[in-house]
């Protein structure tokens, strides 16, 4: 195929025919082509017309315009960054299994389910996290890693080491060596690992910015333990959240990473590390251009805590917090969807403690506003037990500032002190709330259903009810800000909330343990 702007591959030129073209045209065209040649590529301008087509010009030339045409490549980023990453490799002794049949190749999440989906591990042992196993077998798996520090400092995922008896590295040149856990964290999917046997190990350096989308992005690791293999690709978008706890803050790239990638790093085109892969969306189980890197701004953070203390300590307030949605907005006076709604402070919890109620909206921590309330719980675990902190909340319709000290999150979710049972039998068929399409009785005719509010008897499957999610045995703590206990309370608070003109009415809603606010839009007339 001829190329368009090598001058030897054209007829005219490499054999001029005397009948076309005159001296004086051919020195003009010649004289042309120089100029544009001077103003796009930038070669030499004092070339003359009568050298350009001379041997040494003319190599000139095509060089120069190779030289701009050619594609930019990575191998540069490659080699100087390559050396950092590691394979890992663990072993894990398996807990006898139980008596029951299960499959010991099942997936713990149920198939087809936002978890099952998501959460295809790719590095970990068989896959998924808490499978069953056979009796006493010694399971293997891979993953990858990068070191952090000359002395053998590495990041690598939780879930690669999680339960490892034996954890050994492979570093670029093929050399192993024996490495130890210092510290995992679950809520992220970090873990530091420390590797025995060198104090100068080549190592990779955490990105201080925020990458953008759009920006290149290579993924090198360990895929299907080939060893250290690179890919390219883009950052496709930020702030994603997979549903794997408050603190998604996921940055979705598209370079290719399968199984064994986990716990590997994705480099920017600094050569430096912008974050660490560790999910990756696949109905297959093999790469379909959608995957998830932790940041670095939130790696930095995990690691100096693990290499301090092998754990992390997170600030907590102790609140059950959810978005605020348009009609939970609209239901509250509020102009805009911001900020995090409280469904429910913990009992002597720091928020409690200070004043924060159910119903109110934490607007903006420190004077910086909240977003929503991924941001908040993001924000709050991101500071240390202990500090003090000033919430802006909105109470009752009304601003106010909450001045609060930290307390430090459990390592554990701890068990609701009231907790729903659905096994219960109504004594009546219920009241039926007009115009919601449902039916309710007080709670303290319900067996199990608690003392306050009243509990769903009966859900229209065709109702506002039922498009927000009732079902039976719901209890109703709250209607527009006011306590119910019978279905005539719900009914005049549903009546107020359409005398204030309000499109939706705020119920405070107790299911399976735990409280949420739903927006459930009033009808008119």
């Amino acid at each position: 195929m001829t190329d368009r702007h090598d001058l030897s591959n054209l007829p005219s030129y490499r054999q001029p025919r005397r009948s076309v073209f005159s001296a004086r045209k051919f020195a003009l065209m010649a004289s042309v082509v120089a100029g544009l040649g001077a103003a796009v590529y930038g070669f030499n301008p004092s070339i003359s017309p009568a050298d350009l087509f001379s041997s040494p010009a003319h190599a000139q030339v095509n060089n120069e315009v190779r030289k701009v045409e050619r594609p930019i490549g990575f191998a540069d980023i490659v080699e100087r960054v390559k050396p950092s990453v590691i394979s890992v490799k663990v072993n894990i002794k398996e807990k006898t299994a139980s008596n029951d049949d299960s499959d010991d190749s099942a997936s713990p999440f149920q198939p087809g389910s936002p978890m099952e989906r998501f959460f295809r591990r790719f590095g970990g042992p068989d896959g998924f996290p808490g499978m069953k196993g056979g009796r006493g077998r010694v399971v293997q798996g891979q993953g990858s890693g990068f070191f952090i520090s000359a002395d053998g400092y590495a990041v690598t995922n939780n879930h690669v080491v999680d339960g490892a008896d034996k954890v050994e590295v492979t570093t670029d040149d093929g050399k192993t060596y024996s490495a130890k856990v210092i510290g995992t964290d679950q809520r992220t999917d970090l873990a530091l690992i420390k590797v025995e046997g060198s104090s100068n190990f080549p190592f990779a350096k955490l990105a201080d910015g925020k990458p953008r989308i759009g920006d290149w992005v290579l993924a090198v690791g360990n895929p299907f333990g080939l060893g250290g293999t690179v890919t390219a690709g883009i950052v496709s978008a930020s702030g994603r959240d997979i549903g794997n706890g408050p603190y998604d803050d996921f940055i979705q790239i598209d370079a290719p990473v399968n199984k064994g990638n986990s716990g590997g790093p994705a480099f920017d085109t600094s050569g430096e590390v912008m974050g660490v892969n560790t999910a990756i969306y696949s109905p297959s189980g093999g790469s379909v251009g959608i995957a998830f890197s932790i940041p670095a701004s939130t790696v930095k953070s995990v690691v100096a805590q693990l290499k301090d203390r092998g754990s992390v300590s997170r600030g907590w307030i102790g609140v059950q917090i959810q978005p605020v949605t348009s009609d939970i907005a609209d239901s509250l006076g509020m102009k805009k969807a911001e900020g995090a709604l409280v469904a429910e402070p913990q009992a002597n919890g720091p928020a409690a403690k200070a004043g924060i109620e159910s119903g109110d909206v934490i607007t903006s921590v420190n004077g910086d506003a909240v977003k929503d309330a991924r941001e908040l719980a993001r924000t709050i675990g991101g500071m240390a037990p202990g500090a003090t902190v000033k919430l802006n909340v909105l109470h009752k319709g009304q601003d106010k500032v909450v001045n609060l000290t930290l307390g430090q999150l459990p390592n554990t979710v701890e068990a609701k002190a009231d907790t729903d049972k659905d096994s219960g039998k109504s004594a009546s068929r219920g009241t039926d709330v007009p115009k919601l399409g449902m039916t309710v009785a007080p709670a303290n005719s319900v067996a199990g259903a608690g003392k306050d509010g009243v509990v769903v008897t009966e859900v229209d499957p065709k109702s506002a009810a039922a498009e927000r999610g009732f079902k039976e045995g719901d209890v109703i703590l709250e209607v527009g800000g006011k306590s119910v206990s019978t279905a005539g309370e719900v009914r005049e608070a549903i009546n107020a909330a359409k005398s204030d003109n309000k499109n939706s009415v705020l119920m405070r809603v107790k299911s399976g343990g735990q409280s949420r606010f739903v927006a459930v839009p009033l009808a008119k007339g």
